[in-house]
């Protein structure tokens, strides 16, 4: 049988490229899809139960103020506090532009002018991303023998928050303060939504590549 032309043979090639690409069109909707389903999902969720510690997530400060966001995240974490879910508070967050305080700072000064013991707050000053602080916060508890922690932040971001803890080692469950301006700018919270499913994505990725070297 003589071989194809290299006019029908062109036409195959071109027929398996658009073939392989809309696959990989319909897998990477599903993936999107499906991910953004289960950070909604998470997001919706209130595990707080007893723990060690409830651990808060930094975000920006001002002049040594927090954000409204880092207030609406450090509120919901006083009130667990105060309801007895932990005995200690865990600010974290290092410094950002404003090299003169620090997210962990500015959180356990806040949270000490809400009333909370100086003795009941610990402080993670030196990440500079979520899985830098967590890290951290990881060394500072295994120091102390605690393990079982309640994390905080604003909904979309319980998901990767709880990743990252359990591949440190902790047991995490996710209690998301629902007062975070964010949550009131539904277009904002999508967007931070899709960037989660690309952050999930990278961690996974990225954790993936180094269990094979």
């Amino acid at each position: 049988m003589p071989p194809p032309s290299e006019p029908l043979l062109g036409r195959r090639v071109f027929e398996l490229v658009r073939n392989l690409m809309a696959l990989l069109g319909v897998f990477t909707t599903v993936y999107v899809v499906g991910l953004t389903l289960i950070i909604s999902w998470q997001a919706s969720r209130d595990e707080a139960r007893p723990v060690d510690a409830i651990v808060v997530l930094g975000t920006a400060q001002y002049n040594g103020r927090p954000s409204a966001v880092l207030a609406a995240r450090l509120d919901h974490a006083i009130s667990l506090y105060n309801q007895g879910v932990a005995p200690v508070l865990v600010t974290t967050g290092g410094s950002g532009r404003d090299s003169r305080f620090t997210e962990g700072g500015v959180g356990r000064t806040y949270a000490m002018g809400q009333g909370v013991p100086a003795g009941a707050i610990l402080s993670e000053e030196g990440g500079a991303s979520s899985w830098e602080s967590l890290r951290n916060v990881a060394e500072l508890l295994e120091a102390r023998g605690w393990r079982r922690i309640v994390l905080v932040s604003d909904p979309f971001h319980m998901t990767r928050l709880k990743l990252m803890a359990l591949g440190l080692g902790l047991e995490p469950s996710a209690s998301p303060t629902r007062t975070s301006p964010i949550s009131y700018r539904p277009a904002a919270e999508m967007f931070y939504v899709l960037r989660e499913v690309a952050g999930v994505t990278v961690y996974v990725l990225t954790q993936a590549a180094e269990s094979l070297l």
